[in-house]
């Protein structure tokens, strides 16, 4: 039965009404009672009249004087009450009851059998219920947490790339920190990083390309290229780009920098649309970005499309 606190009043009326019919005698009432686990002080009345004045009292006075008492203990009294309803529910030997009472005696089990598994099949579905509820909540607070925690990388993040614009650094140190902060920041928005690498020959110490990042975007890997450079961003310094893409099967690019595009350069990254998918991407754009607090994967997204769709390397989102 479910751990209701005390007995329904449904199941209290049946109980008084069947456990008196299960047994002959008034004393075998009080010790079905005690073989149930019924505290002495419950029964101690009952005993008392019965010494006293059996004549004054019948079996079904017993029952309910006792049931009544045990369902006042709340949960004090919940051993002895689940107790009593398993071995009302699993009384089986009607031999032991009045021969003229023994069809009513299994007609009540039988009704207690089938109130008490309606009781329990709903209070399961409570019990589902309430879990689910608890596994709904448990979940939202995860999330709360982990967009919690999220938000204080992305703002040290913030932080230290601002921290780039104000600090006596050059151009070659502030690139290089640039790519730390970057990744890290790629990492916090849950894109697969790898951070700068060279590649060299096997038999030799000599750099043959440096890769500032790579990320997976789309289920695409896509070579990221960081600068911070005084002038704007040309051919020649795209260039270069464009061959680490080309020189690896089906691999896209991006490129960030601090200072603007020259035209020629975008219009090379244009025509280099027809072989592989590369935009730029201005560090402005990603400090806005930052500032409003957007979502870096929809934004390297609208970029990728943009330059796959319309042919257009740089979109410049702004807002």
């Amino acid at each position: 039965m479910a751990d209701h606190f005390h007995y329904p009043h449904d199941i209290l009326d049946l109980l008084v009404e069947t456990i008196p019919r299960l047994v002959k005698g008034k004393k075998d009432v009080i010790l079905f009672f005690e073989g149930a686990g019924v505290d002495e002080a419950d029964l101690r009345d009952a005993r008392s009249t019965l010494a006293k004045a059996s004549q004054s009292i019948n079996k079904f006075d017993i029952a309910r004087d006792v049931l009544t008492r045990l369902n006042r203990r709340q949960d004090s009294g919940l051993a002895a009450r689940r107790e009593i309803i398993k071995r009302v529910t699993q009384f089986e030997s009607f031999e032991t009851c009045w021969e003229n009472e023994r069809l009513k005696a299994k007609g009540l089990v039988a009704t207690i059998r089938e109130a008490v598994n309606a009781k329990d099949a709903f209070t399961r579905m409570k019990n589902e219920r309430d879990s689910e509820r608890e596994q709904v909540q448990a979940r939202h607070r995860d999330e709360q947490l982990q967009a919690a925690k999220k938000r204080n990388e992305i703002d040290d993040i913030k932080t230290r790339l601002f921290g780039l614009f104000s600090q006596g650094y050059n151009p070659q140190e502030r690139g290089k920190l640039l790519e730390n902060v970057l990744n890290d920041l790629f990492r916090a928005y849950g894109i697969q990083v790898r951070e700068n690498f060279v590649r060299k020959p096997l038999d030799s110490a000599t750099v043959l390309e440096q890769i500032d990042g790579v990320i997976e975007l789309a289920g695409k890997i896509h070579l990221v290229e960081m600068k911070w450079l005084k002038n704007a961003v040309g051919v020649a310094d795209f260039g270069p780009h464009l061959v680490r893409v080309m020189g690896r099967a089906d691999a896209s690019g991006i490129f960030i920098s601090n200072s603007e595009f020259t035209q020629p350069a975008i219009t090379q990254c244009a025509e280099f649309l027809n072989h592989r998918t590369t935009f730029l991407c201005s560090l402005e754009e990603i400090v806005l970005l930052l500032q409003r607090q957007g979502d870096l994967v929809d934004f390297l997204k609208t970029k990728s499309q943009a330059a796959i769709i319309n042919k257009q390397p740089f979109l410049k989102i702004l807002n």
